[in-house]
């Protein structure tokens, strides 16, 4: 019988899912002692109760890293706020009480920046998640990845509770394996499908410029962590990371760019094709202003931990979109 620790990984082939099964297969001597499971919802509908149980007992998880959401951009979220609390809800109550049935040793649980007031003094940290609403363009989801939080709260106190429940929270990820939907999408990987298009689109003209779109007005800030980045950080939380409190997984506030900005960072990504010149529609709405978080408790852990240049990790990710477009997500 195998004496490797088992760590299921809910949300295991998306964005972040692949991101890490990526970073364990790159550290196979050094994670010697894993054996990490990826879980889709193809395999199983964590929303549904018994699909979860039987999960968990077919796969005896020693550890859990969970992933899994409903998750969407701006305006998906806006259109679907009911939607997304309802299911976030049921997947996060029933991983979490699994995880406490099965006696796992530690349940890791991602949220995100959007759970943090809307109204708030900058930089955010991890002592400020309950300090008011979050925005309203995304209530729905934002208070569902809160409950986590209360819920590992809950656990970690209940008497005959013998998990650690914690969890990371990560700014905005980009990478390989991204939703690539236009409608669904987060601001990179929509930026970067709508370049695509229109890169095509000019060539196909006989065009040697083309216009991206870039919904809102560009002004709105944001730190965006690569998603091999965050992978490394989520293993290390794994191994490493035995508080009860939440971690703010980030680059550091120096790093926050506008959105402007990472829009022109993907032009760049394409400009061996041709030359796209940013057109900004201000009918979008630019949802919240900011959300700059700060890492210093990370730092305090790993002051020397070295983030993917973000340039670097739009190039990576256009280069593999390209190679990738067929089966991409979209």
């Amino acid at each position: 019988m195998s004496d490797k620790q088992i760590v299921l990984v809910t949300g295991g082939t998306g964005l972040v899912g692949r991101a890490i099964e990526s970073v364990v297969n790159e550290n196979c001597d050094e994670l010697s002692s894993y054996k990490f499971v990826f879980i889709g919802s193809q395999e199983s509908d964590l929303s549904n109760l018994y699909e979860t149980r039987a999960l968990f007992e077919k796969i005896r998880p020693n550890y859990v890293i969970h992933l899994a959401a409903m998750v969407g951009g701006l305006f998906h979220n806006q259109n679907n706020n009911l939607m997304f609390l309802r299911i976030n809800l049921q997947i996060n109550d029933n991983v979490l009480l699994m995880s406490h049935e099965m006696k796992v040793k530690k349940c890791i649980s991602c949220l995100s920046t959007c759970i943090f007031p809307n109204h708030t003094t900058y930089p955010i940290d991890e002592t400020m998640i309950h300090l008011g609403p979050p925005h309203d363009s995304n209530f729905g989801y934002s208070y569902a990845k809160r409950m986590i939080d209360v819920l590992n709260k809950a656990y970690n106190s209940s008497a005959n509770n013998s998990t650690l429940f914690t969890a990371v929270v990560p700014t905005n990820v980009f990478g390989k394996y991204d939703n690539f939907n236009i409608e669904h999408s987060h601001v990179i990987p929509g930026l970067i499908v709508k370049a695509f298009n229109a890169v095509r689109e000019a060539k196909h003209k006989g065009a040697n410029s083309a216009k991206l779109m870039v919904y809102g007005s560009g002004t709105p800030m944001r730190q965006f962590i690569y998603s091999k980045d965050l992978a490394k950080l989520i293993v290390w939380t794994l191994k490493v990371y035995e508080e009860r409190e939440p971690i703010i997984l980030s680059v550091g506030e120096e790093e926050e760019i506008s959105i402007g900005n990472a829009a022109q960072l993907v032009a760049n990504a394409f400009s061996d094709e041709i030359k796209l010149e940013l057109d900004f529609d201000i009918n979008y709405s630019d949802g919240q202003y900011k959300k700059t978080a700060n890492n210093a408790k990370l730092r305090k852990y790993l002051p020397n931990f070295e983030f993917t240049p973000i340039e670097i990790g739009i190039k990576e990710t256009v280069q593999w979109f390209k190679q990738n477009y067929l089966v991409a997500r979209k």
